[in-house]
């Protein structure tokens, strides 16, 4: 049958309303947090590095405690309060639940302002996460946004907010990886790109997005509470081992993917895989483990912005560094002395490709292979830390 121009305008308008509607059905109501949560930015959690070394916690992944957004006396007094640090899984490989719960609370508090945003049909939206670098979201609305009922419309809002904030968490802890490559200090003095795109991180990351997507959707439980069930449940389908498991994995790895002693420490395999590619992060897996014999790897997939973009949804993400290493990243998308804003979805694939260069150069060709033995030889002692960060930011012609 031939339409006209504007009569396939008007059908194009109606099956987009339709699918809209069908989106806004599925959409729980949840449970989002609650306005006194989100008016405070999510707290800080001290991460470590699955290892051996000083500083690394390891705690009994079988009593976690309760997650709690902010940790107040009520939660100390009367229930059993969060416990944070490296677990092993035999699907998941190594987990830091730091970063799990991390990433639980920024998607929440990002869906928070998001679904406020998109209800009062703003097109602008930024933030901050813990680094100086501020975040810019350019919403475009689907086609006949408006024409929706209201209850519709504020079910969609409530379910593209959550799906964005995922994204947006996930991408900005990405970027946070690329920062600490570059040198970035979040304390101020001490460098941390020795645990930039350590094998844990983002695979991590990932699993808190999930979660927090989850619990945001459930209707009956609050929060924290959800978060707290959600939790143990993930952990039980990746196959979570016992306490000591996790201290095993990690000295069955020293030597080949970290190097150092108790007191220092380094990695020296990377993994870059960041599931922007292929949409899935696989983790690491420890060798050698009896109890995990015979099991394989479980792709992890990470937040996109597919579903919104089903939906009529239009979505730019831009970065501004304001970090005193902005002018190296800038200079690997701009050229030297070129200014602007970073696209993680133009500009990270290029970052990564210069990341990956510099380690190899540092490690060898494999990296970022797990299975294999660095090329390079490695240092048992503790390099001068004053030293340190010029070492690696120098240029590769150096």
């Amino acid at each position: 049958m031939w339409l006209s121009r504007t009569d396939r305008g008007l059908w194009k308008g109606f099956l987009c309303s339709l699918c809209l509607l069908a989106f806004a059905a599925q959409s729980a109501p949840g449970r989002f947090l609650s306005e006194e949560q989100a008016r405070k930015r999510p707290r800080g959690r001290i991460a470590c590095v699955a290892s051996d070394t000083a500083g690394t916690r390891y705690p009994d992944p079988f009593a976690l405690g309760s997650h709690a957004y902010h940790c107040g006396l009520v939660h100390g007094l009367f229930g059993p309060a969060e416990r944070n640090g490296i677990v092993y899984t035999c699907r998941g490989g190594f987990i830091d639940i730091t970063h799990i719960r991390k990433l639980t609370d920024w998607t929440a508090y990002l869906a928070y302002g998001l679904r406020a945003a998109l209800q009062a049909n703003q097109r602008d939206f930024s933030f901050k996460m813990r680094e100086p670098s501020r975040s810019y979201v350019r919403i475009e609305y689907p086609a006949n946004w408006d024409q929706l009922p209201t209850s519709a419309r504020e079910a969609l809002a409530t379910g593209s907010a959550i799906e964005l904030a995922s994204y947006l968490a996930y991408t900005a802890c990405v970027w946070h990886e690329i920062l600490t490559w570059f040198g970035y200090k979040a304390t101020g003095f001490y460098p941390e790109f020795t645990s930039a795109f350590s094998w844990e991180d983002c695979y991590s990351n990932a699993i808190g997005c999930r979660i927090a997507e989850t619990a945001l959707r459930d209707p009956n439980l609050e929060f924290d509470r959800a978060v707290t069930l959600l939790l143990n449940r993930e952990l039980a389908w990746l196959q979570v081992q016992p306490k000591p498991a996790a201290w095993v994995a990690g000295n069955a790895v020293h030597g080949q993917w970290s190097a150092g002693n108790y007191f220092w420490f380094q990695i020296v395999k990377r993994n870059f895989d960041i599931g922007m590619d292929d949409g899935f992060i696989t983790p690491w897996l420890a060798p050698g483990l009896a109890a995990c014999e015979g099991l394989q790897p479980e792709d992890y997939p990470v937040p996109t912005l597919a579903s919104l973009q089903q939906h009529g949804f239009a979505i730019t993400y831009e970065i501004e560094p304001r970090e005193w290493e902005r002018k190296k990243m800038l200079a690997v998308i701009y050229g030297k002395g070129g200014t602007g804003r970073i696209e993680p979805a133009r500009h990270f694939g290029p970052l990564l490709d210069y990341i990956k260069a510099q380690a190899v150069k540092r490690y060898g060709p494999d990296v970022g292979n797990p299975g294999t033995r660095t090329t390079k030889p490695l240092s048992s002692r503790a390099p001068d830390l004053s030293t340190l960060a010029a070492r690696w930011l120098r240029d590769e012609s150096s």
